[in-house]
């Protein structure tokens, strides 16, 4: 499947482990930090925080928003610790994944479930922030997240409000692109695993193929 490169408006593009491959394990870091979050502010037992976040995951799209609803956190509290850390060498400049989204003419926009801070740390240390219009955060679409249709309808208002059918949307979780979809975005999936549903290449820059 090919889109034709003037059809479309807007790129949206998730960031973890879509924008870097998820063999970087910058995730792997936060994670850890969710963790250790979970087990000394919010007073979970270490032997169950595995268990736990996977069903906050599962049933609100993220672990924080599971935690707001379950537990009644503080978003900023919990971005502030879980989001300060270093990544050291682990993010570098990306001279071919600049190249081949400065060879698409849509205006670019990154969608995170992570926030503000985070994102602007990974692209700055990618060289690729300036190629993005704009960085639509987890505050940003609060209190909905990915793959709440609703975080997708505050993230086109963002956006100015383009035509849904000419926005391409770009993202490693087949939930996420399954709720653009249905909201009548294209959506291309960034993984080693095909979708039938969803246009697939292993890394972010191979998108530049799909377009003619």
């Amino acid at each position: 499947m090919t889109f034709l490169s003037a059809g479309f408006t807007h790129l949206l593009i998730d960031l973890d482990d879509t924008v870097y491959p998820p063999e970087v394990p910058i995730w792997n870091i936060i994670g850890e930090r969710i963790n250790r979050y979970m087990i000394e502010f919010v007073g979970i037992p270490e032997a169950d925080v595995v268990s736990i976040r996977e069903h906050l995951f599962t049933t609100y799209g993220t672990t924080l928003r599971g935690l707001q609803i379950e537990h009644g956190i503080s978003m900023d509290h919990y971005n502030e610790y879980v989001h300060s850390v270093s990544y050291g060498d682990l993010l570098k400049s990306d001279i071919q994944l600049r190249d081949a989204l400065l060879r698409l003419p849509q205006e670019k926009w990154i969608f995170t479930n992570a926030n503000l801070t985070h994102a602007e740390n990974v692209l700055s240390q990618m060289a690729l922030r300036d190629i993005f219009t704009g960085i639509i955060d987890i505050n940003a679409t609060a209190p909905w997240c990915k793959p709440y249709p609703e975080a997708f309808q505050i993230a086109l208002r963002l956006c100015a409000n383009p035509d849904p059918a000419r926005i391409v949307f770009i993202d490693d979780r087949v939930p996420n692109l399954d709720a653009a979809a249905s909201l009548g975005l294209r959506t291309i999936l960034v993984g080693a695993e095909p979708s039938p549903l969803h246009p697939t290449v292993p890394r972010l820059a191979d998108i530049q193929h799909l377009f003619v």
